[in-house]
């Protein structure tokens, strides 16, 4: 897969190990989309992607796992913090989502739409979906305090990443339910509509 949905390490053990983590969760998801999420077991994800299940859950805790980690959000995060000062921190993020998805070739962008599809309509993974929403919040917390030098425990700087990341959550809930919806034009609409105060 592309670069652009690596966590891209510095290290060469590091860079191995994000190759393979991603592999396994590339794999994972294939199979997902191929036979179904219930169908599908360790040892068929670890036989895809060449590694032993012992291999597998080195990286995998569960199952469950493969789908729930989204390695896009360091990437998100890192876009975010280095557009350019003059942006306000709403067109920050506008930009960073944009050069980011566009960033993604067409199986990339199939393979996250089915990743989030499947921790919208799996139930063990719905039932963990606000575990990955304030760990979104906690890096989003962490870019807002590099980007803009205040402290992250700063209640407005936890306060707007919360309000961002619940928008992004919405806006993905909208699109995943219309199977001809366009997850990136709603986001951004939805993105703006937070800029401008969330007028209704």
């Amino acid at each position: 897969m592309a670069s652009s949905r690596d966590e891209r390490p510095v290290g060469l053990r590091e860079r191995k190990k994000a190759r393979t983590r991603a592999a396994i969760q590339d794999h994972a998801l294939r199979l997902f989309i191929e036979q179904g999420y219930a169908e599908t077991t360790v040892e068929q994800i670890a036989a895809a992607a060449e590694v032993s299940p012992s291999t597998f859950f080195r990286y995998f805790p569960t199952k469950e796992d493969t789908v729930l980690y989204d390695r896009l959000d360091p990437v998100l995060i890192e876009a975010f913090v280095r557009q350019p000062a003059e942006l306000s921190p709403i067109a920050a993020v506008r930009a960073a989502i944009h050069e980011v998805f566009t960033g993604l070739d067409a199986e990339e962008s199939e393979l996250e739409r089915a990743r989030q599809r499947l921790v919208l309509g799996v139930p063990e993974l719905r039932g963990r979906l606000m575990d990955q929403v304030a760990d979104g919040v906690g890096l989003l917390v962490d870019g807002v305090a590099r980007r803009t030098g205040r402290a992250p425990d700063d209640l407005a700087v936890r306060a707007w990443s919360g309000a961002v990341v619940g928008v992004c959550v919405a806006a993905f809930l909208t699109a995943l339910v219309d199977p001809d919806g366009d997850p990136m034009r709603d986001l951004d609409a939805a993105l703006a509509q937070l800029e401008a105060g969330l007028p209704l």
